[in-house]
């Protein structure tokens, strides 16, 4: 039974959030550390999912791949990336959504084509996987994974053209959605970006090498330079040191980056497409600070994504700045419960508050985004407890109202607490005695200062793939790139 407002077609895309992923990866070519960049590269990205992670590397026509669950440091050891060899390598960071935390579904999944060996690591989201999917099956294909990667990998292993790299264009044109990949030859490293531009995508330097990745902080790790972020659209093949760059996509209206990286998912110290993340997040929080000022004692950051905001914040209204909360660093995905349950543990393990600096003070609390409001209530209940006399809390973005389907794990519409309640309803949900969000007015000013056009579809409904005709299968029939051989930039 669907909620009354929801159709039949919403409901086909509710269904593909069941495949969508917020990943992390990286693409190495040429080095002879190969593996071992790769996972430093994964190391620094480890924000972007703690789930899983992997590399394949191609050697001599092989490929040697090792997935787990887990984090980084954990997975790979000296051992492990020694049986590794190869100058080439993919890897990928992986958080799943919806309970599919499974080794199957680790990245990145390698196949054996009659054009030879390929190995995929993607980050994004497939809005019609479900229906390419279930075309595929009807056609004899048989999935080991309910990831909307492996349907990438199966549209390659069909098509019918020629070279590798036109075998992923012909893929990448039947699917719809958010999408930023790598995939490895035995011979070259491919890189390729959704025609919207959701997710990002950069190219480096080291030593000669050449290495992709979603974000500037795994290049600034391993010592590599900045070349350039590449274009929504852009396909780029690397094959014996040389670059050459297909443009194979008809072009969108309007490029859509998603805003939340710059917001919340992106590392602070990453640039993303030419702008700086860290100083993005401070003007949120001055934005915010003159949307909605208060009279109070302190401005306190909620966690590690709301410290950049809560500190422009701060230094707009000229309230001091306390770290009043402290977060445990060495808290694991599980913990062990007492047998009396504790009020509050969940969050108290996590974070505790700082009594002596609380007691009677007037606080400001600030974040990126409240999503279902249970979390904000434990913490506005915790400093209350704690001795703080008033708690008024700022969020450095709209209110959350409708589900990402780009690759950020959000709740569905009917879980996230600002989709069916007014900012004072929220506002006595979350225990709080003021709640301003940023408006999206101002979300939308601070956006246009950016090199590129943004993505605020879970803040405005707004959605650039349009969602009726994203439920749809699409039309399996062979695929010529248009002006598939733009430039060449063989010479970079």
């Amino acid at each position: 039974m669907f909620p009354p407002e929801e159709t039949q077609e919403l409901a086909e895309l509710r269904e593909s959030e069941r495949f969508k992923d917020e990943c992390g990866i990286v693409g190495v070519h040429g080095h002879s550390e190969a593996a071992n960049i790769a996972y430093l590269a994964l190391y620094a990205q480890q924000h972007r999912g703690q789930e899983s992670a992997g590399i394949c590397t191609a050697h001599g026509g092989e490929q040697f791949v090792h997935r787990a669950m887990g984090l980084v440091s954990d997975i790979f050891s000296e051992k492990t990336i020694q049986r590794l060899p190869g100058r080439h390598a993919v890897g990928h960071v992986r958080y799943s959504t919806s309970g599919e935390s499974l080794l199957r579904n680790a990245q990145p999944f390698c196949a054996n084509t009659d054009g030879g060996p390929v190995a995929l690591a993607h980050n994004g989201n497939l809005v019609n996987a479900p229906a390419v999917r279930k075309e595929l099956e009807g056609r004899g294909a048989i999935f080991s994974t309910t990831s909307d990667s492996e349907v990438i990998v199966h549209l390659v292993a069909r098509s019918r053209e020629a070279s590798l790299e036109e075998r992923l264009i012909d893929a990448l044109s039947r699917v719809k959605g958010a999408f930023s990949l790598v995939m490895l030859t035995h011979d070259a490293l491919i890189a390729a970006r959704d025609p919207h531009g959701f997710r990002p995508l950069v190219l480096g330097r080291l030593d000669g090498a050449w290495i992709a990745a979603s974000e500037t902080c795994a290049l600034d790790l391993v010592g590599a330079t900045v070349e350039r972020h590449l274009e929504p659209g852009e396909v780029v093949v690397i094959r014996r040191g040389r670059v050459r760059t297909l443009r194979p996509f008809l072009k969108p209206q309007r490029e859509s980056f998603c805003i939340f990286e710059y917001i919340y998912f992106a590392r602070p110290d990453s640039n993303l497409q030419g702008s700086n993340v860290y100083a993005f997040r401070k003007e949120l929080g001055r934005m915010l600070a003159r949307e909605h000022p208060v009279d109070a004692d302190m401005v306190i950051p909620l966690l590690d994504s709301g410290s950049v905001a809560a500190l422009g914040y701060s230094e707009q209204i000229g309230i001091p700045y306390e770290t009043a909360i402290i977060r445990n660093h060495f808290v694991g995905r599980t913990f062990i419960e007492p047998a009396q349950s504790i009020r509050d543990f969940g969050v108290k393990i996590k974070h505790n508050p700082v009594r002596g600096v609380l007691e009677g003070k007037r606080v400001v609390l600030v974040d990126d985004s409240i999503v279902r409001g249970t979390s904000m209530l434990k913490i506005s209940n915790m400093m209350r407890a704690a001795g703080a006399r008033e708690v008024h809390v700022r969020i450095s973005a709209p209110p959350t109202i409708r589900p990402c389907h780009y690759g950020i794990d959000m709740p569905t519409r009917s879980e996230l607490i600002a989709a069916n309640r007014s900012v004072d309803e929220v506002c006595e949900a979350i225990g709080a005695d003021s709640l301003g969000y940023l408006s999206l007015e101002g979300l939308r000013k601070l956006g246009g200062t950016l090199k590129h056009a943004s993505c605020d579809a879970c803040f405005s409904d707004e959605y650039p793939v349009p969602i009726a005709d994203s439920a749809r299968p699409p039309q399996l029939s062979l695929f010529r790139p248009v002006d598939g051989r733009v430039a060449d930039d063989e010479d970079q």
